[in-house]
């Protein structure tokens, strides 16, 4: 009884202290530390009760803009970024720390200061704001920016919908804090700065009075989110609005007009991996099409937008005026919305072992190169199924995956939910993939004799 109890009291605790992380509401005395090993993973701390806060704005939205192709799209991006950060184990940190321990060491801020944590938070934001704008202002970095805005929705499901060269592009912006702010600091307010913008993609809170003049909010990251005309190229602030007020980019959701969210020109597609990359082929191509040597090289580090011979963003009056449309919503069977759904959730079991020490501690481990590569492999053909690609390219991903899966995981085991999945998977093998090639075969064999005996009895 007392273990149902303290695991009780553990569960009542844990859920006020980490969603309070979703506002950056932390206890500057928790949250300095002097080492940079000292400092948790918070981004891992808050996804039990982000998750939380995603079922319960679809619960307040109840089947109104809920779209299981985008929301599992989103998640895909997430898983993506994910394994990539758990495994890179802070290497996007390396410049920085090289930086502080170079040079600024003499001039550096006290790690133990308060004084230091809130100029370490504002310093950040700042800077945030200045990588932001970038991103949609310099076209070669809007290349991979593109993908958190390529959803046409606007839910907490899209904020972790990012590209997973996100901060191996943004760290440049932040390389002059090295000289007087500590790692420690500056790690932990990077995690929470990107944490808080979680939140602000939800079209069901509205307008939260005085504080929208100061932070940003989900009224002002819509209108940052829309791709009608007076949207673009505004509302860039992470934590605070107030530098967009200051350097002229801020915008007020106009209440007359509808916001339409995704892309400027949208791309109809739900594989993650392919809206991760799809846009560089645009940019080369709009590159190659430029007359002079200058102009070719002016399209990656000008705006989207921009052609010779116009500002560096270019000119609204060129600019498309998107007005509401049809989202991109193929329909599917609704057995492949079951399969989807149970291969996702999986991937997502599988994918959360990850976090564990003994896992991404352990990169010769084979049940991990295998479970990356499987959850991997299985995102892709999850894309593919939405998409209605022809079915053949799906089929022979899923059945392939699904062997080699039952084949390889079969002595990695260790509790119930992995046999549970590993059991799942021997079930989709056996009654679904393999008959449906037998039906195949059948029937292509079938087909290519009775053509034969029609030419056959046509001779004769």
């Amino acid at each position: 009884m007392s273990i149902i109890l303290s695991s009780l009291a553990e569960i009542v605790d844990y859920f006020p202290k980490h969603f309070g992380k979703l506002w950056y509401i932390v206890s500057p005395k928790e949250t300095t530390f002097e080492f940079l090993h000292e400092v948790p993973d918070y981004q891992q701390q808050i996804w039990i009760p982000f998750f939380l806060l995603l079922i319960l704005e679809q619960l307040i939205l109840r089947k109104k803009r809920f779209r299981l192709n985008d929301q599992v799209t989103s998640l895909s991006h997430w898983m993506l970024i994910e394994t990539v950060r758990i495994f890179s184990r802070g290497a996007e940190y390396f410049v920085y720390i090289a930086i502080y321990e170079r040079f600024g060491r003499g001039y550096t801020l006290p790690w133990n200061s308060l004084w230091t944590w809130y100029i370490t938070f504002i310093a950040v934001d700042f800077c945030y704001y200045w990588a932001h704008r970038s991103n949609h202002e310099v076209h070669f970095l809007w290349a991979y920016h593109q993908v958190h805005h390529s959803s046409e929705e606007f839910n907490f499901a899209v904020g972790l919908r990012q590209s997973i060269l996100q901060h191996w592009c943004n760290f440049v912006i932040y390389l002059p804090l090295a000289f007087f702010i500590p790692p420690s600091h500056f790690m932990v307010h990077n995690q929470f700065n990107l944490i808080y913008q979680l939140w602000i993609h939800t079209t069901v809170i509205g307008n939260l009075g005085p504080l929208e003049l100061i932070f940003n909010t989900p009224k002002h990251h819509r209108v940052h989110h829309g791709c009608n005309l007076y949207c673009l190229d505004k509302n860039y602030g992470g934590v605070f609005i107030v530098w967009d007020r200051l350097f002229g980019t801020f915008q007020e959701e106009e209440q007359r007009e509808e916001i339409v969210y995704g892309l400027v020109v949208n791309i109809e597609s739900f594989n993650a991996f392919y809206l991760q990359i799809f846009y560089l082929k645009d940019l080369i191509k709009k590159s190659k099409s430029m007359s002079t040597w200058a102009d070719k090289f002016a399209v990656y580090w000008k705006g989207p937008s921009w052609f010779p011979g116009a500002p560096r963003l270019g000119l609204d009056e060129f600019k498309i005026k998107v007005k509401p449309r049809a989202v991109y919503d193929p329909l599917i069977p609704k057995w492949q919305k079951i399969y989807i759904s149970v291969q996702f959730l999986m991937a997502l079991f599988n994918h959360y072992k990850l976090y564990k020490p003994q896992y991404h501690e352990n990169l010769d481990d084979p049940w991990i190169i295998f479970a990356v590569a499987n959850n991997l492999i299985a995102l892709a053909s999850i894309g593919l199924l939405f998409d209605k690609r022809a079915f053949i390219y799906p089929s022979t991903i899923e059945i392939v995956r699904c062997a080699l899966y039952v084949y390889f995981m079969r002595i990695y085991e260790d509790n119930l939910i992995d046999y549970l999945i590993y059991y799942i998977h021997v079930c989709q093998l056996n009654c679904i993939w393999v008959p449906f090639f037998v039906y195949k075969i059948y029937k292509y064999i079938y087909l290519f004799l009775h053509s034969r005996d029609v030419v056959f009895y046509q001779r004769s």
